[in-house]
């Protein structure tokens, strides 16, 4: 990023705050495709972004990567778990925002990196510096706060963030930009979301044909709804550090917590706030560690190159890279709710 001016800077900021505003402001749209239930209104995101992306593609001209995908059979495995993966986040975001679950949904997204790491640990093997299990176990100790204040795990919550993390570890081995890989994803999901929905066109349980054309047509807006975001993030990524996306990222589910509570009108009671400030608490330390890290390391960095036939010490610029990838949490854009 250092040699991105400030007026690009500027536009990748604006971007990332269009991305992470629209990914936030989400759950004021999905309740405008009722009477359709949530896994018809599934299907109809995966069938319509498909064709979204597909146009998108022939604007830009980008399909060398479909000939390398297809000859390669571990990524191509790889996709379709995160397909399987990214169908249940999406699923179930719905139908959490159609059923009066905004907050919870919410919760999930401000868990997630906490989530992250713990799937790094148990999975990668990767060491944690103390301020990291310190946001780890603070996060635990809120779920079991709002645990007793539910009177059951938040199991919304706790599926959305695994499933989203599941998919950021699946997405950072498959190595696909987001159009590319949202054009994958979809295009596995299509024939069974298109299968769905003509079956049920066939049982007469449709609302696609049988609502209207306003009706019809915000279906059919499922999928500028998905890609939207998306392109706003690709411009931001390769404009703003990191770092900063890394911090945008709340955006989204701080502005999905303040419609459940102000817009839906979901109840707050002591116990779910006490949960949700153990989280924020959680999230603090961890972005403050991670900005701190990335600092420490970019200084050690410098001073290395500056110095007259200096080797750089082994892992100084990864920790660079490692910090910021803690900050920002994985780099599932297209999952976005």
């Amino acid at each position: 990023m250092a040699g991105t001016s400030k007026g690009e800077q500027h536009i990748g900021l604006l971007n990332g705050f269009a991305a992470y505003g629209m990914w936030g402001l989400v759950p004021l749209f999905w309740p405008l495709l009722k009477p359709a239930g949530a896994v018809e209104i599934l299907a109809h995101r995966m069938v319509w972004s498909l064709a979204f992306v597909a146009v998108a593609l022939v604007v830009i001209r980008r399909w060398a990567w479909v000939g390398e995908l297809l000859r390669q059979p571990r990524r191509l495995a790889l996709i379709t778990v995160a397909a399987a993966v990214i169908t249940v986040n999406w699923g179930l975001y719905i139908w959490s925002v159609n059923s009066g679950h905004v907050v919870e949904a919410s919760l999930g997204y401000f868990i997630n990196p906490l989530v992250t790491i713990a799937m790094g640990v148990l999975l990668l093997k990767e060491r944690l510096r103390p301020v990291q299990w310190t946001a780890v176990g603070v996060c635990l100790t809120a779920v079991l706060v709002l645990t007793v204040g539910y009177g059951r795990p938040p199991w919304i919550s706790l599926t959305l963030a695994f499933s989203f993390a599941t998919y950021g570890l699946v997405k950072k081995k498959v190595n696909l930009s987001g159009v590319e890989s949202l054009a994958a994803e979809t295009a596995i999901q299509f024939l069974p979301a298109l299968g769905y929905l003509l079956w049920l066109g066939a049982q007469g349980d449709s609302t696609f044909t049988g609502e209207g054309a306003g009706h019809a047509t915000l279906l059919a807006a499922t999928g500028i709804v998905t890609a939207l975001p998306l392109v706003c993030f690709g411009a931001a990524a390769i404009r703003v550090p990191l770092s900063t996306l890394g911090l945008l990222q709340y955006l989204a589910p701080v502005f999905q917590f303040l419609l459940g509570i102000f817009y839906f009108h979901e109840a707050m009671p002591p116990e779910r706030w006490a949960g949700f400030a153990l989280v924020w608490l959680a999230l603090t330390l961890l972005t403050w560690d991670a900005l701190r890290t990335a600092r420490r390391s970019a200084r050690t960095l410098r001073a290395e190159r500056n110095r007259p036939s200096a080797t750089i010490p082994t892992g100084t610029s990864s920790a660079v890279r490692n910090a910021e990838s803690v900050a920002s949490g994985p780099d599932p854009v297209d999952a976005k709710p």
